[in-house]
C-alpha cells in the first residue's frame, strides 16, 4: 500500500460507447465507496468536454438500484465525446478544474485516442507537481488496444453479430432462391476482429454454414479474386452471406470505401464498404441479387444480445482501476490477462498508457485461413470464452428496462471557459 492520497475521484466516458462500458462505471463506484481515501464520486458528462465545462455529477447519491442496472445499460450514462484537447490552455483548464474541485483520482473510460489524453493529462499534473493518479479503463468494441488479451465491449458485439448472422442465414435459407448474396457491414476501423468475430456463427464441422466469405481489414481486397470467390460460394451454395469490415483496403492500402470528413482525432469516416461490394456484384455477376445489411450504431448497443463474461469483465477491469489507483499506480491501463489454462481464465493487469495510446492492434494473419476469407481454430479457440453467458436484462412491459442515472449536478467552482 502507498502513502495515502485523500480527496475526490472523477470518472468520465469518451468514444464509441459500447454495451459494457457502464458497467466498468459501475465497478469503479462500487469500489469508490469502500475506500476511505476517496471522498466524493463525481462523474464528467460527455468526456474530456465536461471537465472543461466543470459539468460533474455526484455518482454517491445515486441509489444501489440504479448502480446496479449499468451493468444492463447500453450506450454510456455519463455521456461521450470524440474531443481533442487540442491547446495547452485546455490541458491546463484541465488541471484546473481538478484542482478547483480536489480531485485526486482520475478513471477515464475509453481507447487509443481516450488513453493518449489521460496520459497526457497525468504527466501535465506531475510536471505542475499536483498529486493525481490517473487510470485508464478499456473500452471499445474493435478489439484493437494494445497489450490487453481483448477489450470489454467485444465479447458482447461479436455474439450480436454471429447471432445476428445466423438469423439472416434462416431468412436467406427460407427464400428458397438461388443467387441471392448478402453483405453485411460490421464496425471495426482498421483492424478485422469484429468481422472475424461472425466466423462464430458457423457450427462446429459444418463448413459450409454461413459466413460463407469474411472480408478483414488485414487482408488487401482483389476485385478479382473477390468475384471469382462470391461464385465458387453460389455453385455449392442457394445464396451467400458475405461479412466485410468498414476498413476494408486495397493492395495500396487505400480505403474501398471513406467518405472525406474525418474526426477530431483525423480518422476517417468509415461506411459504405457493403454498397462498394453490391456495386462490384451488379457490375460483374448480371442476375445475381445483391442485398446490404449495414448494422451500425445496433451492433454496439445490443445488450439484449450481450455477453455475461463481457459485462463481469468490463465491471472487473472498473473495479481493479480503483484498487490500482489506490495502490499507488498511475499513468496506468488495465489490462485483461488471459489465464494459461484449458478452460477460460481471466485477470487483470496493468500497462503504461504511453505504451497504449494511438497503437492498433491487428488482428493476427496466422489466425487467418489461406484463402483470406475465413478465420481458423485459432481464432475461434481465442474468441468462443467471450461470448459465454447472457446478460440479464429485465423488462417491464415487453420491453427492456435500463438505468437512468439522476445526474445531481455538483456546483461549480470556476468561471466559464471559452472551447
Amino acid at each position: 500500500m502507498s502513502e495515502d492520497l485523500v480527496g475526490n475521484a472523477l470518472i468520465g466516458q469518451s468514444g464509441g460507447p459500447t454495451a459494457v462500458i457502464n458497467a466498468s462505471v459501475a465497478g469503479v463506484i462500487a469500489e469508490a465507496l469502500n475506500n476511505n481515501e476517496i471522498e466524493e464520486i463525481y462523474g464528467t458528462l460527455n468526456g474530456v468536454l465536461g471537465i472543461l465545462q466543470e459539468d460533474f455529477v455526484d455518482l454517491a447519491s445515486e441509489s444501489q438500484q440504479t448502480i446496479r442496472g449499468l451493468k444492463h445499460t447500453p450506450g454510456a450514462a455519463l455521456g461521450t465525446c470524440r474531443y481533442k484537447l487540442k491547446k495547452q490552455a485546455d490541458f491546463e483548464r484541465v488541471l484546473e478544474v481538478f484542482k478547483a474541485h480536489n480531485i485526486r483520482y482520475f478513471f477515464y473510460a475509453g481507447g487509443n485516442d481516450s488513453q493518449d489524453t489521460a496520459d497526457k493529462i497525468s504527466k501535465l499534473a506531475q510536471e505542475q507537481g499536483y498529486a493525481l493518479r490517473v487510470i485508464g479503463i478499456p473500452k471499445t468494441i474493435d478489439n484493437d488496444l494494445a497489450i490487453t488479451d481483448h477489450c470489454p465491449g467485444y465479447g458482447s458485439v461479436i455474439k450480436y453479430i454471429s447471432t445476428t448472422v445466423r438469423e439472416i442465414a434462416c431468412d436467406n435459407e427460407a427464400m428458397g432462391q438461388h443467387d441471392l448474396v448478402q453483405i453485411v457491414e460490421v464496425m471495426g476501423r482498421n483492424a478485422g476482429w469484429i468481422a472475424a468475430g461472425a466466423s462464430l456463427a458457423k457450427r462446429k464441422d459444418h463448413p459450409h454454414d454461413a459466413p460463407h466469405i469474411i472480408l478483414l481489414p488485414e487482408v488487401a481486397f482483389s476485385q478479382e479474386k473477390f468475384i471469382a470467390d462470391v461464385q465458387r460460394v453460389l455453385k455449392r451454395e442457394k445464396s451467400c452471406m458475405i461479412v466485410v469490415g468498414e476498413g476494408l483496403i486495397d493492395a495500396d492500402g487505400n480505403y474501398v470505401s471513406a467518405a472525406e470528413a474525418t474526426d477530431a482525432f483525423g480518422h476517417a469516416q468509415l461506411g459504405g464498404a457493403a454498397d462498394f461490394l453490391q456495386g462490384l456484384i451488379e457490375q460483374n455477376l448480371p442476375g445475381i441479387k445483391a442485398r446490404t445489411v449495414k448494422l451500425g450504431m445496433a451492433q454496439r448497443a445490443a445488450v439484449h444480445a450481450g455477453s455475461k463474461t463481457d459485462v463481469d469483465e468490463a465491471y472487473l477491469a472498473g473495479q481493479a482501476a480503483v484498487k490500482a489507483a489506490i495502490n499507488g499506480e498511475t499513468d496506468k491501463m488495465i489490462t485483461l490477462l488471459r489465464g494459461d489454462h484449458d478452460h477460460y481464465t481471466v485477470e487483470t493487469g496493468l500497462a503504461p498508457l504511453s505504451d497504449i495510446a494511438n497503437g492498433v492492434k491487428k488482428l493476427p494473419r496466422e489466425w487467418i485461413n489461406e484463402d483470406g476469407i475465413s478465420m481458423n481454430h485459432q481464432f475461434v479457440r481465442y474468441a468462443q470464452p467471450l461470448i459465454q453467458g447472457e446478460t440479464v436484462v429485465p423488462y417491464d412491459n415487453g420491453l427492456p428496462v435500463f438505468a437512468k442515472l439522476e445526474k445531481v449536478r455538483v456546483d461549480k467552482q470556476l468561471a466559464a471557459y471559452e472551447l
